[in-house]
């Protein structure tokens, strides 16, 4: 079961704390530099909103700076030239940024896909391992995607992007049938820098 969260939206629709995700991805949808964030509790929801974006980042950044991502753990991200475009994801050790695997690239699909696909492959292959390492992702959308155990893409099935929808149904029957235990953790990209999976395409 998933915990409660709280989200901040300091620059969106309509600025504000919200409760539900998809609350806060409906004010953040197709706004240019959005700035948001979640938090565990109301009262951190409450001061991080009433401080704005930046001094709430910056006294955050003391937290994270000061313990900084676990490095015994593996980073997962995509890329997607065009969205929908040819599409590609893979998943590194994060220490080391050895490529664990890499996949596609895949035709007429788009990043988000490629970020859930990326999550589940790393999520499969860490419960197969005996130790169990953390698995850093920076998107929002595959976590909450993975928590769901679905994928909540609008992206139409056609004959050139069929194969990547294989690998969607398969995530998904693998998601529903496991109880897997390994921890998944957002990357905080704005104070670590890219994740290290990143396929340098910015």
């Amino acid at each position: 079961m998933s915990k409660e969260k709280f989200y901040v939206v300091w620059k969106g629709h309509n600025p504000g704390i919200y409760l539900s995700w998809s609350d806060c991805q409906n004010e953040v949808k197709n706004v240019k530099g959005a700035l948001y964030r979640s938090y565990k509790n109301l009262e951190e929801a409450k001061g991080a909103f009433s401080l704005g974006y930046k001094k709430s980042i910056k006294k955050d950044s003391k937290k994270y700076l000061g313990a900084g991502p676990e490095l015994n753990s593996i980073s997962v991200d995509a890329a997607s030239s065009g969205n929908p475009g040819i599409m590609e994801y893979q998943g590194v050790d994060t220490r080391s940024k050895k490529i664990l695997f890499k996949m596609g690239p895949f035709k007429n699909s788009t990043n988000n896909i490629g970020e859930f696909l990326a999550l589940v492959h790393g999520i499969a292959m860490m419960e197969n391992q005996s130790e169990k390492k953390t698995i850093y992702s920076d998107s929002i959308t595959a976590i909450s995607w993975v928590n769901k155990k679905k994928c909540q893409t609008k992206l139409k099935r056609n004959k050139d992007n069929n194969d990547v929808f294989i690998l969607i149904e398969r995530a998904i029957f693998w998601l529903k049938k496991s109880n897997f235990s390994v921890k998944i953790k957002k990357w905080e990209t704005k104070l670590w820098g890219e994740i290290p999976a990143d396929f340098g395409r910015k």
